[in-house]
């Protein structure tokens, strides 16, 4: 009985350090969110895209990528993605137009 409690009480510390202590970092990143580390999270802002469809900041991380004449599109979402493939023309001139980075 007692190996029992020894498990469960290990295991509700291992769950609660991985969720809210060092181990979040594992997850979700050393600084991002958190402060630790402004210039980190500076590049990681840098590193947002354009939705070409529906104008969103897409995260680099995040969301949908297509290769079109030989540059990276980030996307919302895959109806986006969608939409985009069905006239990838109309939205990549429509994005150079408007100066946008994508």
């Amino acid at each position: 009985m007692d190996d029992w409690f020894s498990f469960i009480l290990f295991a509700v510390f291992f769950y609660v350090m991985m969720r809210y202590g060092c181990g979040a970092h594992m997850i979700h990143g050393h600084g991002h969110g958190h402060g630790h580390d402004k210039k980190h999270r500076h590049q990681i802002d840098e590193q947002k895209h354009v939705d070409p469809v529906c104008g969103m900041q897409v995260d680099m991380n995040n969301g949908y990528g297509k290769m079109y004449q030989g540059k990276l599109y980030r996307f919302c979402s895959r109806k986006c993605l969608d939409v985009f493939e069905s006239k990838p023309d109309q939205y990549v001139k429509a994005s150079n137009k408007q100066g946008v980075n994508v």
